[in-house]
């Protein structure tokens, strides 16, 4: 199922602010909702996906770099959790600006951001652990 970006943001209760363009919105439940490019991420420790990048790599209008500034101040200060879409870039066709999909199974935090740079961790939630039975002494 092809999304669009304002469909992408809608699956985790955001409104962008550019249909088009936008890099974050803050969803219903508080969360910071990302739209990240797959070039920006790596695999720092088994069971983390790690996005790194920096608002002056952005390629945007101000208003939306602006945004996105305001929206990880905001998540990092509140300790909220971030959410991911990711934009797959449409090399194909000119003018195309490519694909979305949400990954809804994965919550990110922001390990760092210092004003341009930034640093998300995404994992996977962690089930409860089952309570530890029959233990030997």
């Amino acid at each position: 199922m092809n999304l669009t970006l304002i469909d992408a943001f809608r699956r985790f209760g955001a409104e962008p602010a550019s249909r088009l363009s936008s890099l974050s919105a803050m969803a219903a439940d508080g969360a910071m909702v990302l739209n990240c490019l797959p070039a920006h991420f790596g695999h720092p420790a088994r069971g983390v996906l790690r996005y790194e990048t920096s608002l002056s790599a952005a390629e945007a209008n101000s208003k939306v770099v602006t945004a996105l500034s305001e929206h990880l101040t905001r998540a990092r200060d509140a300790s909220l959790p971030v959410r991911m879409i990711v934009t797959s870039p449409n090399g194909e066709k000119p003018g195309k600006s490519g694909s979305y999909h949400v990954r809804p199974d994965l919550t990110g935090k922001i390990v760092e951001f210092d004003g341009d740079r930034f640093v998300i961790d995404f994992t996977r939630p962690q089930a409860a652990s089952p309570p530890l039975t029959g233990r030997r002494k």
